[in-house]
């Protein structure tokens, strides 16, 4: 093993597996956003207020690369939401040496998860509560292709962290 890549849509614990699953394989944890956020000094909201989308997601890519080429180390990388979708990076879910996992999560479940902390994901905090899952729906649609990439899937409706970390390791092996 070398990378592991989680990726999914926001709300589908992949920060939260991805953090578990380096604990129990023994192997640093790399959280793409706080990774972001650190070398702008300033938070993932912040970064699309000042900056734009289009910043953003130019920094994604440069750091996601950097991680993906980094042969010096076996790393659990969580990836934000839409870090697949842009700049070919679906493409690097298959590269030497990485195994990408897709968290795959129902319109229900990933309502339910995201309606509590809104204001903190740029894409949702202004958006109305009623149109969340018709929101959520759409971008499933458009991200669907870029989120099959990955080398696994594995759906997380109703189960604990634990079963889905277990569900990945067994993978891994």
């Amino acid at each position: 093993m070398k990378k592991v890549v989680l990726v999914g849509y926001m709300g589908s614990g992949k920060s939260v597996i991805a953090s578990q699953l380096a604990d129990k394989m023994g192997v640093t944890f790399v959280e793409l956003d706080a990774r972001i956020e650190k070398k702008c000094n300033l938070s993932v909201p912040a970064i699309f207020d000042k900056y734009g989308e289009l910043y953003f997601r130019k920094l994604e890519r440069e750091l996601f690369l950097g991680l993906i080429q980094d042969t010096s180390n076996d790393l659990i990388i969580s990836t934000g939401g839409g870090t697949p979708c842009y700049y070919n990076n679906h493409e690097l879910l298959q590269a030497e040496g990485v195994v990408s996992v897709y968290l795959k999560a129902s319109i229900a479940t990933l309502a339910n998860r995201l309606k509590k902390n809104r204001a903190s994901r740029p894409l949702l905090a202004n958006l109305n509560l009623d149109y969340l899952p018709e929101f959520i729906a759409k971008h499933l649609f458009d991200r669907n292709y870029y989120y099959n990439q990955a080398t696994y899937t594995v759906v997380v409706d109703d189960k604990s962290v634990a079963q889905i970390t277990s569900e990945i390791a067994d993978l891994l092996v």
